[in-house]
C-alpha cells in the first residue's frame, strides 16, 4: 500500500511541475512579445513624418500598428 502512494505522490509532485514549467514558458512567451512590441514601437517613433508617410502610418497609428504586426498599415483608416 505504501508503494502505491509514493508513486501516486511522485505522479502529482510531476504534474505540479509541468504546470510550474507551463506558466513560467507562458510568462517568458508573453515578455518576449512585449520586448518585440516595445521595439517595434521605438523604432517606428524615431521615424520622421515623411518615412512614416511613406510606409502609409502616422504618429498616432503606431502603438496599433506595433500591437498589429500581421495587419497591413495601409487598411486601418476609413476610405474617405
Amino acid at each position: 500500500m505504501s508503494t502505491i502512494y509514493q508513486t501516486t505522490g511522485l505522479v502529482q509532485t510531476d504534474v505540479s511541475q509541468r504546470r510550474s514549467v507551463s506558466a513560467f514558458k507562458n510568462c517568458w512567451t508573453a515578455f518576449q512579445e512585449w520586448r518585440k512590441w516595445e521595439r517595434l514601437r521605438r523604432d517606428l517613433c524615431s521615424l520622421s513624418d515623411r518615412e512614416l508617410k511613406d510606409i502609409g502610418i502616422t504618429y498616432g497609428e503606431i502603438d496599433y500598428v506595433a500591437s498589429h504586426r500581421d495587419t497591413d498599415p495601409r487598411g486601418i483608416r476609413s476610405p474617405g
